[in-house]
């Protein structure tokens, strides 16, 4: 029976969540050596994924073509034992080629009757490709299902698989015949997570490992079912008031006339709403199980606020004509609390 039954345990028992969140570490861990010997040199891009997993959550790659986003997106799938689908969008992509749709049977008697037949929505771990290039039809199927996990199709719900979670990426370059995801959909995502270029000894390692006669495949490490009892172990992990307070803090000054500076309040046109607390709140927690602590910190919310809040604020025109980005702001108001 595995150690992360909840039905064994309260989550009121100290012993048992320390017995639990050491049997995760160890689990976790196993599967961070894993990712690493097919990805290289993206450690950050690596356990921001696997925060976003942890947690519950759908989450955003940012990064220009070549940076294995798409290698990344399959390699968790085998290592975490998900089963993965992949979805390249396009302006033509209608929401029946995401979510499925009804075909008429025929019996050997005559009879018919329609069917549902599962799009690849219907998958523990989907990839959606250069989500942006969809229409907002298409990206609006694909926001109940991220949102509710279900679909509904001629009046009849089906639910997803459990878990759900969406990784989808976008170049963050060409813009020429994409559709920008609203604010809605975006505001969807636990985490933006921007893919960077790997440094030179990471890119040097990856030139021998890839182009030789053979190549390394990721292994399976858990099971999905291992990783839903994760994602509640993350949820039963105690946050001091300390953290809920720079949460609350961080999240709230960076809307609009948030806290008293004048010039970086009118900077913001916009800002995260509770959604961003909560996120932050599953997030530093999963951080602090990923590495190996018991409780999150006030270090883990410095390190997600970026992550967690730049694609749930936006700048006004004058603080975009002076050369302000959303990360400098960002910047600044984490200065106010660390």
């Amino acid at each position: 029976m595995s150690v992360f039954n909840q039905s064994e345990v309260h989550a009121a028992d100290p012993a048992r969540l320390v017995a639990d969140a050491d049997a995760a570490v160890a689990t976790i861990k196993s599967a961070r050596e894993a990712i690493g010997k097919v990805i290289f040199g993206q450690e950050m891009v690596v356990e921001r994924a696997l925060v976003t997993l942890l947690a519950g959550g759908h989450g955003l790659l940012v990064g220009v073509p070549g940076l294995a986003k798409t290698k990344l997106v399959e390699t968790l799938a085998t290592v975490l034992g998900l089963d993965e689908r992949r979805v390249q969008f396009t302006p033509d992509l209608m929401p029946s080629d995401i979510l499925g749709s009804e075909v008429m049977d025929q019996d050997a008697d005559g009879r018919r009757a329609f069917r549902f037949v599962k799009g690849p929505v219907f998958a523990q771990l989907l990839m959606a490709d250069e989500i942006n290039r969809a229409s907002p039809r298409t990206q609006s199927a694909l926001l109940q299902a991220m949102q509710e996990y279900h679909v509904t199709i001629a009046g009849q719900r089906y639910d997803l698989p459990a878990p759900f979670h969406v990784l989808a990426t976008q170049n963050p370059l060409e813009q020429e015949g994409t559709y920008p995801l609203p604010e809605a959909q975006l505001d969807r995502f636990l985490l933006q997570i921007d893919v960077l270029y790997p440094d030179l000894e990471a890119e040097r390692r990856m030139l021998f490992e890839t182009t030789g006669a053979s190549e390394a495949a990721p292994k399976a490490v858990t099971t999905a079912a291992e990783l839903q009892a994760m994602q509640h172990l993350v949820r039963r992990l105690p946050v001091g008031e300390s953290v809920v307070e720079a949460i609350l803090s961080l999240v709230r000054s960076a809307r609009p006339g948030g806290i008293p500076d004048a010039k970086l309040t009118e900077a913001i046109a916009w800002g995260p709403g509770p959604r961003a607390s909560q996120a932050l709140m599953l997030a530093v927690r999963a951080r602090a199980l990923i590495d190996g602590r018991y409780a999150p910190s006030i270090d883990d919310v410095l390190a997600l606020a970026e992550p967690v809040l730049q694609h749930r604020m936006s700048l006004s025109y004058a603080a975009r004509a002076d050369g302000l980005s959303v990360r400098d702001v960002i910047a600044r108001l984490k200065s106010r609390i660390g």
